[in-house]
């Protein structure tokens, strides 16, 4: 049984800040007024804010925070926006074993608590503080924080320079304020390993969010006054029309940030409060890389290096958008560029240029698709074609004959598992028989966080946990899982960069035969994992024993299946 909370006002008797007089006097006057005995013994002037703080945080065994003493560090500080803070009635603390510490006035709150953990996506331990040292501690740091911000503004305008001379567009000079902050938001997302920067327009604010290793999480917010002037020189940066708000448009920033070459894609979409715009970032010297870097396990390895090298056919690279597809193809081409074979790629947009490599762009306006250039490049004598992406009848047909003319063709597929892409073709009208006949392998994809190595913590799954990832208490014995935990180094969020988990399904005669005979994605599943298929699961089981990703982390990612596992 519960022990039971002890009272409130008989914990200030006890501690002496309350007489047993003043306490029958109290309670008598809030049985008048309705009011919280706390509020009621303060306005009655028996004691202090402070001491009534002391009391709750007794009685809900929470930690009392003197906020007068205690130091915030602004790394801190920027974990909530101050929006938020003044909303909540809040102030971070600190960060504790990966939970954010919040010093709060109210311990029965726990709506705001909830709405906190959504908000910023992270576990909150609440403490108490007095409201008006919360509220004082709020206008202090955060009026601190938008000076620093300021000053760190001045720095990233020097650091971040816009190739093509788009500022004076603006009519402004290069130290206008909001020229200098959003180059500080560029600047801070490419420090922070950010793959995308999210401009969002809500109703009283525009809110500033950057995607790191796949998770969103909000980094500034700003006065709705800002917001034009925001958006309007993103898009001047971008090449777009200022003066058109009722349309989607699309731009490209390039610039150089600490002596590296950035490519931004810019996409900016009417939204009830305002254009959201999002900014796609491409690091050039960083986003190439190697086959052996990626998180292929090594047998995966071996095969899909074989496949690479064959002379002609299919290989599909499949998963929904944000999975490394593009990545693991450029890291294939850049394994197979020699100056003996001639390389041909048609993409949208080029994300990354591999010198020696042909390299075309489709460009819808003028009519050059991807099927158009493929059918093009064709009469070049390529060794190697890359399309970007098959999504219609005429560019899957296309690419076939393509492969069975004797070319080795790479290119991506939205799916969700690489048995779906054999039906997804002849769904998009390409005859069985040539499915069958053209494609090599299909290699389905995604990206898991990787555990931060400086405080990464062991502990012991639970049953349900490793039941929902396909694991048994057999299949941990001798290993150590680790799940995250949170440092400054990966700003407490536990995870640091990303790994991708693979299903590669090489075709053999027995698949190709159930595909020229139409059968479904299950039966082509069955019969792929009797061949030796891994599936994503299993894979992300291997990187769960090796202490690279967590239990939580690949169940975000795959689904839970019946799987038969074994070492």
């Amino acid at each position: 049984m519960a022990e039971e909370r002890k009272l409130l006002g008989r914990i200030l008797v006890e501690k002496g800040f309350l007489t047993e007089e003043q306490l029958k006097t109290a309670v008598a006057q809030q049985q008048k007024n309705g009011a919280l005995l706390g509020d009621t013994v303060i306005q009655l002037g028996y004691t202090t804010e402070e001491a009534v703080t002391q009391a709750l945080a007794e009685q809900f065994n929470l930690p009392y925070i003197d906020l007068n003493t205690t130091e915030i560090p602004d790394e801190v500080i920027r974990t909530v926006p101050y929006n938020i803070a003044k909303e909540y009635n809040i102030i971070p603390v600190a960060h504790k074993n990966g939970r954010l510490q919040v010093a709060m006035t109210n311990p029965n709150d726990l709506f705001a608590l909830d709405n906190l953990r959504f908000i910023l996506n992270m576990d909150i331990e609440c403490a108490l503080a007095p409201r008006t040292h919360v509220l004082e501690a709020i206008e202090s740091y955060y009026q601190k924080h938008t000076k620093v911000r300021m000053e760190d503004a001045a720095k990233a305008n020097v650091e971040v320079t816009v190739r093509g001379g788009t500022d004076r567009d603006t009519g402004e000079g290069d130290d206008a304020p909001i020229i200098r902050l959003v180059h500080l938001i560029i600047a801070e997302a490419l420090r922070q390993r950010a793959s995308d920067i999210h401009i969002e327009p809500l109703a009283h604010r525009l809110r500033i969010r950057y995607r790191i290793d796949g998770v969103c999480f909000e980094v500034d917010s700003q006065p709705k006054i800002n917001q034009g002037p925001i958006l309007s020189r993103v898009k001047i940066m971008a090449g777009i029309d200022i003066a058109e708000k009722r349309r989607p448009q699309d731009g490209r920033i390039n610039l150089t940030f600490e002596g590296r070459d950035i490519d931004i894609r810019v996409s900016a979409l009417p939204a009830t409060n305002g254009e959201s715009i999002v900014m796609r970032l491409l690091d050039k010297e960083k986003g190439l890389k190697d086959l052996e870097e990626l998180g292929f396990d090594q047998i995966d390895l071996k095969h899909f290096d074989l496949i690479i090298k064959r002379p002609h056919g299919i290989l599909l690279v499949t998963g929904p958008t944000g999975s490394g597809k593009t990545t693991t193809l450029y890291a294939a081409l850049k394994k197979l560029n020699r100056p003996d074979v001639k390389i041909i790629t048609a993409e949208n947009p080029v994300e990354y240029l591999i010198q020696g490599i042909n390299q075309c762009e489709v460009k819808p306006k003028i009519g050059l698709s991807f099927a158009r250039i493929l059918r093009a490049m064709l009469r070049q004598a390529p060794n190697i074609i890359l399309v970007g992406e098959i999504r219609d009848h005429e560019t899957a047909e296309t690419a076939i004959q393509a492969a069975l003319t004797g070319h080795l063709v790479c290119s991506t597929l939205h799916t969700n598992d690489a048995p779906s892409a054999l039906t997804r073709l002849i769904d998009l009208g390409v005859k069985p028989f040539l499915v069958s006949s053209s494609i090599l392998a299909v290699l389905a994809q995604r990206l898991v966080r990787v555990l931060c190595d400086n405080c990464k913590e062991p502990y012991t799954p639970t049953v349900s946990e490793m039941r929902a990832v396909g694991m048994t208490p057999e299949t941990i014995e001798g290993r150590t899982i680790f799940r995250k935990g949170g440092c400054a180094r990966c700003k407490h969020a536990g995870y640091l960069g990303r790994l991708g988990v693979y299903e590669l399904m090489e075709m053999n005669t027995e698949l190709r035969t159930l595909t020229f005979d139409g059968a479904s994605t299950q039966e082509i599943r069955k019969t792929a994992r009797l061949n030796g298929m891994t599936t994503l699961q299993e894979d992300g089981i291997r990187k769960i024993l090796a202490g690279v990703t967590s239990i939580e982390e690949v169940l975000r990612l795959t689904h839970a299946q019946d799987i038969e596992w074994s070492l």
